[in-house]
This record gives C-alpha cells, structure tokens and sequence, in this order.
C-alpha cells in the first residue's frame, strides 16, 4: 500500500487553501499513491470568530469535491478535517473516501483542544467546536481503517478501542502546535503504533498561521509509523508530498511475534484497601 502525506501551511482563504489541497493531491496522485492524507482543518485555519461563517454541511461543497477527486484520481482520500455544521453545532470533522468517491467514514473529534501556551493567546476549541461522540472504524481494501484526529492522540484508551474494533490503519490528521510537537508529536504517535501494533498515518500542518502578534506555528512533520514504532516516514518542513510505503502484512507478523493484545486482562477489578 503506497500511501502520501500532505502537508498544509493553512490560511484563512477556504477557496485558496481548498486550491493547495487539489494540487498536493494531485501530485500524490501522479505518484501512484493508493491513499492520499489531508491534514486537520485544511479548508481553513483562522479566526475562531468565523467558524460560523466557514462551517459547512456535509452533503456540501468541501465534502463532494473530495468525492470528485477521489472518484477523479480513482485513489482514496482521508479527507483531513474541516468545519462541519450540523444540528447539534459545528464539529471537526474527518471524511474518509473511497476510490469511486463514496464516503465510507465520517468521524468528529472527540477531544476538544482547551490549552494555555506560552507566548500566546489561549486556544479554546470548545468555545466554537462540539465534541463528537463515536467511535469510528470503517473496512476498507487494505484492512479496517480508525479514525482519530489530533489532540485524540494524547486519549490512548480510544485507539485501544479502534483496535478492538479490528484498526490495522490508524489515522490521525493534525495541526499540532510548535510547543507540543517537537516534544510529543513522535514519541506519542509511535506509542500509539506500539500499544496497538497498527500502522499510524498522520498528515499534519506546518508553519506559522493567525496574526503574527499571536505567534501560532504548527509543527509539522507529518509520519508513518509501522507496527512496530519505527517511523517508515517523515516529512521535512515546508509544504508538499511525502510518500510512504505500508507493507500491511508486518501487522500480523508483528502481532504474533509479540501478542501483547492477546494478553491484555480484561477481567480485573479496581480494588482499594479500606
């Protein structure tokens, strides 16, 4: 399975940003990639002030120019995240398409991201964002693909749970901070790969997005990382492709050279002396 990462700088231009996106998939394409991944929110990376006014429906105008270029490109397509507006408010959505351009997952994020960093304003998620509440695994030509979006990285009890849920693929499109990832990005996404011994997929954004005077930079490096925690492979700074060979098979070797979740108790009771 050859898979691409794309790599977003994001601005606050949704037809500009929706124009990166169609290039980089484009270039995946021509480079025979089975899967392309978009990076969390593509579409737009902004103001919290117009999530109103950028949200969208999903039948609607991002998700089925996805479609097209799925359908197009005759590749599949993990469509990132972007703003999604529905009854229940606006979500952080992630579609995940097929070959003929069918929507075969639709995913919100679970963990909202509510942090105060250094050197700049804090970011609240929750303020313009509602949570979703599934969990989301799909079957796809390659295995059972689970569906994460950024912050989920730090909740290992949910990919615990798309691993249960049979996730030999685990997606995770982000926009991780500067501050947080050039600590935490790798070593958490290879623990993922490790405790669950699937391949992890992360598409991410890179560079400085918001007014200057805020200092917001996303970390970037986007990764592959296989069963066993080895990063297959990682993207540089700047925006572009970055291509990645899965040999799905090491998922099974690995999990009966070392079947810890076979071993994994489930029968055991919290206990606390008197």
């Amino acid at each position: 399975m050859r898979v691409a990462l794309c790599q977003m700088n994001t601005g606050d231009d949704p037809e500009a940003n929706r124009k990166l996106a169609g290039e980089l998939l484009d270039a995946a394409a021509e480079g025979g990639t089975d899967l392309a991944g978009l990076p969390e929110v593509f579409t737009y990376l902004g103001r919290t002030s117009r999530h109103a006014e950028i949200a969208e429906p999903i039948p609607g105008p991002t998700s089925e120019w996805l479609r097209e270029t799925a359908r197009r490109r005759a590749m599949w397509i993990l469509g990132g995240s972007f703003l999604e507006s529905d009854v229940g408010g606006i979500f952080n959505t992630s579609l995940l398409i097929d070959r003929r351009g069918e929507v075969v997952a639709r995913y919100r994020k679970i963990h909202r991201f509510d942090v105060d960093l250094p050197g700049q304003p804090s970011i609240r998620e929750s303020a313009t964002v509602a949570g979703g509440a599934d969990v989301v695994a799909a079957d796809t030509e390659f295995g059972v693909a689970g569906m994460t979006i950024c912050y989920d990285l730090r909740f290992p009890e949910l990919y615990r749970a798309l691993a249960d849920r049979g996730a030999v693929l685990l997606f995770v499109p982000a926009a991780f901070t500067l501050e947080t990832g050039r600590d935490h990005w790798e070593v958490l996404l290879r623990a993922r790969a490790i405790e669950n011994q699937a391949f992890v997929v992360a598409p991410a954004q890179w560079g400085a997005w918001g007014r200057p005077e805020d200092n917001r930079r996303c970390y970037g490096r986007s990764l592959v990382a296989d069963p066993w925690g080895t990063v297959v492979a990682t993207a540089p700074d700047g925006v572009g492709v970055t291509f990645a060979e899965l040999d799905l098979a090491a998922v099974g070797r690995v999990r009966e050279r070392l079947p810890a979740i076979s071993h994994r108790r489930t029968d055991v009771t919290e206990r606390r002396d008197p």
